[in-house]
């Protein structure tokens, strides 16, 4: 950035700035921290002399702590894109309406969560059910570490519940999959091939009205050689939801690459794929009991309707720690 000619290229001197900013989230708490611990060493050694400081002294020792632990977790982000934004999609599974409205409740969750951690939330795409919540949604979480936090997210969601749609309120078990990939768009440049490409355009039918309903603005776009495909249908602009389909798809063809480079070879979600029983990451189960259990880490909590309103802090930093301990054994 001190170099002269930085600001010839406005668009690249952004991006370099965008790299900046997650870097800087590590090294500024880093040199935060080294500050508090010499100042709380002073302190120790006031407290041998005067002991009436000694609940000053408490108190600025647990605030350290708990900035400690919050930086010990953020130091755990190893991956080159686990900085960036990510794109986050639910698709309803198995279970007909009552899938489709607890994929609606996962967008929920998500979305507490989200505005409580300070993230931006842009709507990509969205197909709503007939009768009651979504078929599928895509949304960009736009934030430092948004894709590092929400890759434990990645997997098949599934719920136990009385049913709100069954009138002999019998209990039914619900299934929908989450899919997390990094925004790449100024970070990594992916080409693809012009005839690898399949561009198709659709009646969007979502939010807009009339102008939507007319016009064929909704946008997919089809990767041939992998059949990945990714869709933008919330913008009235077709142009927008090119550029939004273009850059999810890119997103999702690094997250292949990345996958297949950690040889991870079976994909923990795949479209294609089934959602139902046996491949959930974690059970959500409001009848006969609560309980939110995770099945990879055991992590769990009988307080459904707190994880239902965005506390899923605990299931994050639970993964965290967990890839990191397996990272490190390697």
């Amino acid at each position: 950035m001190g170099g002269p000619n930085f600001w010839d290229n406005q668009e690249k001197a952004q991006q370099v700035i965008g790299q900046l900013k997650p870097l800087n989230g590590l090294i500024n708490p880093f040199d935060a921290l080294v500050k508090q611990s010499e100042d709380l060493q002073v302190l120790c050694e006031l407290c041998a002399e005067d002991d009436s400081l000694e609940g000053e002294l408490q108190r600025e020792l647990y605030a350290v702590e708990k900035k400690l632990g919050e930086f010990d977790l953020r130091a755990m982000f190893t991956g080159p894109q686990d900085g960036s934004n990510a794109f986050l999609k639910i698709s309803a599974g198995t279970g007909g309406t009552e899938a489709c409205d607890w994929a609606q409740i996962l967008l929920r969750m998500y979305t507490r969560w989200a505005e409580r951690n300070g993230y931006q939330l842009e709507m990509i795409d969205e197909l709503k059910n007939d009768e009651a919540g979504i078929r599928s949604a895509t949304i960009l979480v736009k934030g430092d570490y948004a894709y590092g936090y929400l890759q434990s997210e990645t997997g098949v969601h599934r719920l136990v519940r009385i049913s709100p749609f069954d009138a002999n309120a019998r209990r039914h078990t619900s299934f929908a999959a989450v899919d997390v990939a990094p925004d790449i768009e100024g970070t990594i440049n992916i080409e693809i091939k012009p005839d690898d490409l399949k561009r198709d355009t659709f009646r969007s039918g979502g939010p807009g009205g009339q102008h939507q309903n007319k016009t064929e603005s909704g946008v997919r776009y089809t990767h041939i050689p992998t059949g990945i495909a990714a869709e933008s249908r919330t913008e009235r602009s077709q142009h927008k939801n090119d550029a939004n389909a273009l850059a999810l798809l890119k997103a999702k063809l690094y997250r292949v690459e990345e996958m297949k480079r950690k040889a991870e070879v079976e994909k923990q979600y795949d479209e294609k794929g089934e959602v139902s029983w046996g491949s959930q990451i974690r059970n959500y189960v409001m009848q006969p009991y609560t309980l939110v259990k995770d099945v990879r880490t055991n992590t769990e909590t009988g307080q459904v309707q707190k994880v239902l309103d965005g506390e899923i802090d605990e299931f994050i930093q639970a993964f965290l720690r967990d890839k990191a301990a397996k990272e490190h054994k390697k």
